[in-house]
């Protein structure tokens, strides 16, 4: 299969695991990664493709390992934050809460003096509130519903943001369509799935951008791999965070400082705890770049007899 017969299913593959089409690429990706990672990795490195990856083929054994304290307590309680999206608003009044969701629990008589009450709907929330942003992370597609739209037209903000980050495509909290149609195009989208722009008429051109995690995954794996740090503290994960807008290098040498500044950093090959944790802003930046490894092949020079 050529790369032209992998952009044809990218295309094509845009609802999640579900898809035929998305099955076909994730095999004839793996099989790629079988026999040839440096092509994979220059393939993927495509912003086109980028687009289309709901999160990365592999994660390196050492990296895997740092994250798994972190990714447990993350995902560890998957069941309970779906019920509580599904529950309404969340106060502290409410029995048997969930401990994750615990310091987001809002005050009863904090929401009373709003109009609103436990488990309030998504719909009363924004209507009684009016916010500025609707940040999607339910996994229940439709979730942000021509209702919620239109409540959201309250708003104290006059652009405000929708992130229907949830993905695959079905379970996208709403499409830009739903969002520009309702709103028109004084708003700011993005997606975890991805989504061409919306033609409004008239010339105007509904943007819709995609919040991949794959731009910030690498950073972080390289930062937490270079630093020697045995977890990715929350910390590491606000100083990515903060630079998500820039390149991996960016993040991976946020992610080095905050690791020694946080006591992390036990070193990485040739570079000893000690000496890591004296590299200052510069020089972790160098040190990044000098670790970064590229998909090209190297030009072999042949010693004559």
């Amino acid at each position: 299969m050529t790369v032209g017969d992998l952009k044809r299913l990218e295309v094509h593959a845009r609802d999640g695991p579900s898809d035929p089409n998305a099955l076909a690429k994730w095999r004839t990706l793996n099989r790629l990664h079988d026999r040839n990672e440096t092509i994979l990795a220059a393939y993927m490195t495509e912003e086109e493709v980028l687009k289309g990856l709901y999160t990365l083929l592999y994660l390196g054994i050492g990296v895997l390992n740092a994250a798994r304290k972190t990714m447990a307590r993350m995902i560890g309680n998957k069941e309970n934050a779906f019920e509580s999206s599904i529950l309404g608003l969340i106060t502290d009044e409410r029995e048997n809460i969930d401990p994750d969701a615990l310091p987001f629990a809002r005050k009863v008589k904090e929401i009373h003096r709003q109009g609103l009450k436990e488990g309030s709907s998504l719909v009363e929330v924004v209507q009684q509130v009016k916010p500025d942003v609707l940040l999607g992370l339910s996994a229940v597609g439709g979730l942000f519903s021509k209702e919620v739209l239109e409540a959201l037209k309250g708003s104290t903000s006059t652009t405000p943001a929708i992130f229907a980050m949830s993905n695959p495509t079905k379970n996208a909290e709403c499409t830009p369509e739903e969002a520009f149609s309702i709103l028109g195009d004084n708003i700011i989208f993005a997606s975890g799935s991805p989504f061409k722009d919306v033609d409004l008429g008239n010339g105007h051109i509904g943007h819709c951008n995609q919040g991949n995690n794959m731009y910030l995954f690498p950073g972080i794996g390289l930062g937490t791999l270079l630093a020697g740090s045995g977890i990715i503290s929350d910390g590491m994960l606000q100083a990515a965070a903060e630079c998500i807008r820039d390149i991996t290098k960016r993040v991976a040498a946020a992610v080095v400082k905050e690791a020694i500044e946080e006591d992390l950093a036990e070193g990485y090959r040739e570079m000893d705890a000690r000496e890591v944790r004296k590299l200052n802003r510069e020089e972790i930046s160098e040190y990044v770049k000098n670790n970064m490894w590229s998909p090209e092949y190297p030009t072999l020079v042949y010693k004559k007899d």
